[in-house]
């Protein structure tokens, strides 16, 4: 039997963890079916980023929006 499939798709290519070392990450993905972006802070309700890691969450959210726009048809 298959499980339930879910429209949106993780960037594979974001890999962040908190810089406390709490193990909190951050997921952005895109919604495949309405191009809508999600940002996902994983086990609380935020995260203590370096810069560098900020910057790569940045980057991210602006891929995801490109795809977003993709398959919105915009």
């Amino acid at each position: 039997m298959l499980g339930r499939m879910s429209a949106y798709a993780s960037d594979p290519d974001l890999k962040v963890t908190d810089v406390t070392g709490n193990g909190v990450e951050a997921d952005v993905a895109t919604n495949l079916l309405t191009g809508a972006v999600r940002l996902s802070i994983l086990w609380t309700q935020e995260i203590h980023l370096c810069p560098d890691d900020a910057e790569r969450v940045a980057r991210s959210l602006l891929r995801a929006a490109e795809r977003g726009r993709r398959a919105a048809g915009v």
